[in-house]
């Protein structure tokens, strides 16, 4: 280990406080992408009568542009601050998610406004994402001492879930009685007070202090080194899989819960905050287990395919739901699961992003960010493809929306399968207690 890493390790790191400074950002990320991946989706199929591909064409857009993730990781590998960065990848992010509901608006005018707006939008929403979500992870991986990465990440992740579940809830009181205009004005104010909200956040919490130079690996000669790493390649499989499950039913849950149960966009994105309340909850417990479990219990593989066959058996009540099921429960049950799987999962990179060497954490990050987002862009588009292929095939709503859900519970069982087998070969080299 080099004199530089040494110190690193020695160093007490980030503090509590600037952990959940940075924890921030990703609440004011996760508020903006909200807006975009729920509740301007359900504004385009439902209020709007869009055709229900075209949201899962949209957020594809979205994610493919964070296939950049690998080469940003690669660039803070490299050196130089990431403040410009999460900065700079917010105030893109943020007009990307006013100009997603400016978009929205212009589809009443025509198909071509709207389309090119909306296109021009989401385009910005995935490279603020991309640029924002893959500087704060390696800043993160840079100032937070090694036994506090774990922790850190299931903080900051839970603090995005909660913009997720305030912002949900919020617009969806503002926003009854719909109209594009009320959906314009909550959209944008929401996004540019994130902005704010993380520039203060971040603002001096990265230390001062640039890296020492060091001799710059070319960019494909980083990325198969890493991906020649046992741990990182299955790692990136289950994390590909595993979201592709999970992304098949995020866009089509609020209209699932519009088309057949009849609920007005407030209502349904009310339900949605009750999902995110739910993830929250399920992280919560994967991080008091971890802290206070032993065994089993603590076992981060334990938590990433319970929390997959839970949601599989929820998603599977799901596609038999009918008006008089529970459904604020059911989404609040998939939430539980899938913040199970998910906080385990994050645990687990914080872990596995520095085993083979600092000096590709990023890269390892970028990696794994970009196989959440081409899953996620895949899997939303599926699912909803799923919605139209269905309805067309039976005529009904409900059966439409019951293959999807069919279909996400056995893409959960499979990452089930994979989330055990993660890690396995190199168990024995984790320090005891790490419980990967």
């Amino acid at each position: 280990m080099s004199a530089a890493a040494l110190a690193r390790a020695a160093s007490p790191g980030l503090s509590w406080l600037g952990i959940l400074r940075l924890g921030l950002v990703q609440t004011a990320l996760g508020a903006i992408v909200v807006l975009t991946t729920s509740t301007i989706n359900r504004a385009m199929v439902v209020e709007m009568a869009l055709p229900a591909t075209l949201p899962g064409v949209l957020v594809g857009i979205h994610y493919a542009m964070q296939l950049l993730r690998p080469r940003m990781g690669h660039g803070a590998d490299t050196g130089g601050r990431r403040t410009p960065w999460i900065i700079g990848g917010m105030a893109v992010l943020a007009l990307g998610g006013a100009g997603a509901a400016l978009a929205t608006n212009l589809f009443a005018i025509g198909l071509l406004a709207g389309g090119i707006a909306a296109v021009i939008a989401f385009l910005l929403v995935g490279a603020g994402v991309g640029a924002a979500g893959t500087a704060l992870l390696t800043l993160l991986a840079a100032e937070v001492a090694p036994q506090r990465r774990a922790a850190a990440g299931t903080i900051v992740w839970l603090m995005m879930i909660a913009g997720f579940a305030l912002t949900a809830t919020l617009a969806g009181r503002l926003l009854d009685p719909f109209s594009p205009q009320r959906l314009l004005a909550v959209c944008s104010g929401i996004s540019f007070a994130a902005f704010l909200l993380a520039v203060v956040a971040v603002w001096g919490v990265e230390s001062g202090a640039r890296p020492p130079a060091r001799r710059e690996v070319p960019f494909r000669t980083a990325l198969l080194h890493v991906w020649a790493e046992a741990s990182a390649r299955q790692f990136t499989i289950f994390v590909f899989v595993s979201m592709f499950a999970y992304a098949t039913a995020d866009l089509v849950l609020e209209p699932f819960a519009g088309e057949v149960f009849g609920l007005t966009i407030g209502q349904s994105t009310a339900l949605a905050g009750q999902q995110h309340a739910g993830v929250a909850v399920g992280m919560v417990l994967v991080a008091l287990a971890g802290s206070l479990g032993r065994g089993r219990f603590g076992s981060l593989r334990a938590w990433r395919v319970g929390g997959c066959i839970f949601s599989a058996l929820v998603l599977a009540a799901l596609a038999g739901a009918r008006p008089g099921f529970p459904l604020a429960l059911g989404f609040f049950l998939l939430g539980v699961g899938n913040g199970a799987f998910a906080a385990a999962a994050i645990a687990t990179m914080m872990q596995l992003a520095g085993r083979e060497g600092e000096e590709r954490a990023g890269m390892r990050m970028g990696l794994w960010g970009a196989a959440q987002a081409i899953a996620f862009g895949l899997g939303g588009l599926m699912g909803t493809v799923l919605v139209d292929l269905g309805r067309l095939a039976t005529g009904q709503a409900a059966l439409a929306y019951a293959l999807v859900f069919a279909t996400e519970a056995l893409l959960f069982l499979v990452s089930a399968i994979l989330a055990y087998r993660v890690g396995a070969p190199a168990r024995r080299a984790l320090p005891e207690g790490a419980h990967a």
